[in-house]
């Protein structure tokens, strides 16, 4: 019998390194430019490595209030995140696990959040928002991150938690086991790669969140990191290497979660994928 030899992809190789190229180029600018001085960011080749690297500009933004909305946003993502999953992981395995209509309607119901823009509820989320009296807070933020990123967290669950064979769930029921033991000691193990991949999803969402932070709060001490990106930018509008400093201040933590949870994500992306 012959062996076939799969045929190089030249072509798809050669548009994978530009694809690669367009992706870490900006990365790398960003980096080397925050290390320049601010004296030397116009005479010197912006792709070539700083002749005196310094880190006066991190300096800089760390003595600019950096902390404090470094800080903000560490609360309004981990609050918004740990909400996020103890809900939609309970509300999937409901929905995967009864069969009553109930269940079906409630996930029509949830996905329905799919198809409302989040810019079209801007209004009535500020109305909300200050009728409670929660407007210049945190709470502010982690209320309405969490309630527009439950239908997209269902989904991805749902799908993933009907690939689990039901006989576990009924060797589990066998032995006595309830719905609260099935859940978190056979649906949260198996549905680990989901659950990453959903943390990550809307971990990245919320901290990246700009118009929520510029709408909902107004003071210093509630500004989060998107916001303050925009504050640096008019405050250091001639100190380019400070404000990209504050770029990649602001992105190392998203950087160390994707590194930290990589392969649980990938598995959770391409889940279902073989069927």
């Amino acid at each position: 019998m012959r062996t076939a030899r799969a045929r190089p992809n030249i072509l798809g190789g050669i548009l994978g390194w530009v694809w690669l190229g367009v992706i870490v180029l900006p990365i790398y600018y960003i980096v080397l430019t925050s290390l320049r001085e601010q004296s030397s960011f116009y005479t010197e080749n912006p792709l070539l490595p700083p002749a005196a690297p310094t880190l006066d500009s991190y300096i800089t933004v760390l003595t600019s209030g950096f902390p404090l909305y470094f800080f903000n946003s560490v609360v309004v993502t981990v609050a918004s995140v740990a909400v996020i999953l103890v809900i939609c992981v309970m509300a999937s395995y409901y929905i995967v696990r009864s069969r009553s209509k109930n269940a079906q309607r409630t996930f029509s119901v949830i996905l329905l959040g799919l198809a409302i823009p989040l810019q079209a509820t801007i209004i009535p989320v500020y109305y909300m928002i200050t009728r409670l009296s929660l407007y210049d807070s945190l709470l502010a933020l982690i209320l309405p991150s969490i309630a527009f990123a439950v239908p997209i967290t269902v989904l991805i669950l749902v799908n993933f938690m009907r690939d689990i064979p039901g006989e576990l769930f009924e060797s589990m029921r066998v032995d006595g086991g309830g719905d609260w033991r099935m859940l978190w000691s056979l649906v949260v193990p198996l549905a680990r790669p989901a659950i990453v991949t959903v943390a990550i999803y809307d971990a990245l969402n919320v901290w990246n969140g700009f118009l929520f932070p510029l709408v909902l709060t107004q003071s210093a001490n509630t500004r989060v990191l998107p916001l303050s990106l925009w504050t640096f930018q008019g405050e250091f509008q001639i100190n380019i290497p400070a404000v990209l400093a504050a770029v990649t201040l602001s992105a190392l933590p998203i950087v160390v979660l994707y590194v930290v949870g990589r392969r649980q994500l990938i598995s959770g992306l391409t889940a279902g994928f073989g069927k």
